[in-house]
């Protein structure tokens, strides 16, 4: 499975800064208000990122040897879904309110509760992507060793020695 990678989520965040941006200059525009989550939103994420981490941590504890309970490993690898799941929309609900709190700035509007609403909601969505990091390290599985030269990236050379190789294209 593959990684949490920090170019793609500063990709995500700008893409929703953006798209929060020009939704809040069509709102004000419009006479509308900010387009910000309410204080509200701040349990689903909590919720999110809770679950993530005890979930996690049960995963770390079997890992290191400090649980006797099994663990089925489509539960970990689904608690490794959830933790970058829930960085990927930390990332998206960071962006989209960056990109308010943008906009807010430019005008000069730094008295609204809408602009201290997009401050929480920053602040709770880098909550999610930092626990999401943070899962994913919980997850991780030390790479197996092996004896001789089953897996696909060894081989032998002449002497008999086993040697690494990177994959090439033929």
């Amino acid at each position: 499975m593959a990684t949490l990678k920090i170019t793609w989520l500063a990709i995500v965040v700008a893409v929703a800064a953006l798209g929060g941006w020009i939704a809040q200059r069509f709102a004000s525009g419009a006479g509308y208000g900010a387009p910000v989550l309410h204080w509200t939103s701040l349990i689903t994420m909590g919720a999110v990122s809770l679950l993530a981490l005890v979930l996690g941590i049960r995963v770390l504890r079997y890992r290191q040897g400090k649980s006797k309970n099994p663990i089925d490993p489509i539960m970990a690898a689904r608690t490794l879904v959830l933790a970058q799941a829930g960085a990927y929309g930390g990332a998206v609900i960071g962006g989209w309110h960056l990109g308010i709190l943008v906009d807010f700035l430019a005008v000069g509007s730094t008295g609204s509760p809408a602009l201290v609403s997009c401050i929480v909601m920053m602040i709770g969505a880098l909550v999610m992507v930092i626990v999401g990091f943070v899962v994913e390290h919980f997850c991780k599985i030390p790479p197996e060793e092996t004896d001789g030269p089953s897996t696909p990236h060894q081989r032998r050379d002449t002497k008999g020695e086993t040697e690494g190789y990177a994959t090439r294209a033929h």
